[in-house]
C-alpha cells in the first residue's frame, strides 16, 4: 500500500468517526419544538421542594413543575463562563422573586453537566445559588439536549397538555438580566 493511500485511509476514517461522533450526539431542541421531559431527582431541600412546588421522594420531570415557564441552564462547575454568569442568574432569580405577577409563573433551575453532586454543592455555596441545581454526572441530561456547550440556555414554556415547548434556546450569556426576563414575558405572553 502506497504512502498515498494510507493518507487518504487515515483521512477517511477520521471523517467517518467525526461523522459517526456528531449523529451519536443528541439533537439540541430549537425554539418552537418539543422540549425533552427530563427526569431529576427530586430536591431533598423542603426550600426547594416547595420552590419547584412538587412533593415526595424520587423523581420528578419538567413537566410537573408548578410553574408556566421553566428557565433551565445547563452548566459546569468548571467553566469559567459559567462562573461569570453566575450573579446574573442570581439577579434574574431576585428579580422573578420580587415581582408577585410572576413568581409562581417562571422557576429557574440548573443542570450540573459531568458535575458530581458534591461539585454542584461546591457550585452552589461558592456563589450563592438559590434556586435548585442538579446533579448529571452521567451526562445523560447533557446528551438528550444535544450536548451543548456551557452555559446553555433553555426557555420551556409547559402547555396545559403537558408538553413542554422550547421558546428560547442560546450558548453563552444572558447578557442583561432585566431585558432577558422582559424577552421571555414578551415572547410567552406572560402578563
Amino acid at each position: 500500500m502506497g504512502r498515498k493511500t494510507k493518507i487518504v485511509l487515515i483521512i477517511m476514517s477520521f471523517l467517518i468517526f467525526c461523522v459517526q461522533s456528531v449523529l451519536a450526539a443528541g439533537h439540541t431542541p430549537a425554539k418552537g419544538e418539543a422540549f425533552p421531559n427530563i427526569t431529576l431527582p427530586v430536591p431533598e431541600k423542603a426550600s426547594e421542594m416547595d420552590y419547584l412546588g412538587v412533593t415526595g421522594k424520587g423523581s420528578l420531570m419538567i413537566s410537573q413543575i408548578k410553574a408556566d415557564l421553566v428557565i433551565l441552564e445547563i452548566f459546569s462547575m468548571y467553566c469559567p463562563y459559567c462562573q461569570k454568569e453566575a450573579p446574573n442568574i442570581n439577579e434574574l432569580y431576585n428579580m422573578i422573586e420580587k415581582r408577585p405577577d410572576i413568581k409562581d409563573r417562571i422557576k429557574i433551575i440548573g443542570i450540573g453537566a459531568g458535575n458530581t453532586p458534591f461539585e454542584v454543592d461546591v457550585f452552589r455555596n461558592q456563589y450563592n445559588i438559590q434556586f435548585p441545581l442538579f446533579s448529571d454526572e452521567s451526562f445523560s441530561v447533557h446528551k438528550t439536549v444535544g450536548e451543548v456547550r456551557t452555559p446553555y440556555f433553555f426557555v420551556i414554556k409547559k402547555n396545559a397538555d403537558g408538553t413542554n415547548i422550547l421558546v428560547y434556546s442560546k450558548v453563552g450569556s444572558i447578557q442583561d438580566p432585566s431585558q432577558f426576563l422582559e424577552l421571555i414575558i414578551k415572547e410567552c405572553d406572560l402578563k
